[in-house]
């Protein structure tokens, strides 16, 4: 399944907490009803006031040009839809959100491990927006990735679902991809993969140690933005 992952920063006027009554009660209702939507799922910081964005909109389409019709294609933060809702949604986000600040990726979503049967409602969730190393090719760094990293990641403490999201554009994609992990203990994710307030951490045993140290050979970790919260499922059409 495809899936337009946006990273979201508020206007400098509003407060975390006007933003998010803004975003949950105003913009929604809208964006859930956009055009070809069969999935839409919100990500809230745990800790908004060391967290890098005030939250995560993640919209999922079946086919890339209904995506792309609806919110554009890479290569560009901004986008001019001709859909009715999809149109709406585009002129709504003026009212809360500093677009041009908005990171995002389109990509091809990978269930790597999956112990919730998809169910994520309430879950905690790492997601980690990913930079590869100088020197490496986008190729090679899925590569490495997806051949070296994710068996080691999958089996990190506490998980209970990892995804992978490969952008379908790389050339023109602002992440060489995106890693979520799941865990239903908030305890459990900080003591893996550390708190919010800084994009390192320093695991001390198992495989989130092995993992970490293994992330040395293909990502540029300080360039890598993260965010930790709980996730909510607005609609589900699957």
């Amino acid at each position: 399944m495809y899936k337009h992952v946006a990273l979201l920063v508020r206007q400098d006027d509003l407060s975390h907490e006007e933003f998010v009554d803004y975003w949950q009660t105003n913009h929604t209702p809208i964006a859930k009803e956009i055009e070809g939507v069969v999935r839409y799922q919100q990500v809230l910081p745990t800790d908004p006031e060391n967290a890098e964005f005030d939250g995560i909109a993640e919209l999922y389409f079946e086919t890339l040009e209904e995506l792309h019709a609806a919110l554009g294609s890479p290569g560009s933060r901004d986008y001019d839809p001709t859909k009715d809702v999809a149109a709406e949604a585009r002129r709504d986000v003026n009212n809360f959100l500093a677009i041009d600040e908005r990171p995002r990726l389109i990509g091809e979503e990978i269930v790597q491990k999956d112990e919730v049967d998809s169910n994520t409602n309430g879950l905690y969730k790492h997601s980690a927006f990913l930079v590869r190393q100088e020197g490496m090719t986008h190729e090679e760094f899925v590569d490495y990735w997806q051949e070296t990293h994710t068996p080691i990641a999958r089996e990190i403490e506490g998980v209970v679902k990892y995804n992978t999201v490969l952008p379908t554009d790389p050339e023109n994609a602002e992440f060489d991809g995106v890693a979520e992990l799941y865990f239903d203990d908030l305890e459990k994710l900080y003591d893996a993969l550390g708190s919010e307030g800084s994009r390192d951490y320093d695991p001390d045993r198992g495989k989130a140690k092995e993992a970490r140290e293994d992330v040395n050979n293909f990502l540029a970790i300080d360039e890598r933005p993260r965010l930790i919260g709980r996730e909510r499922l607005v609609t589900d059409e699957g």
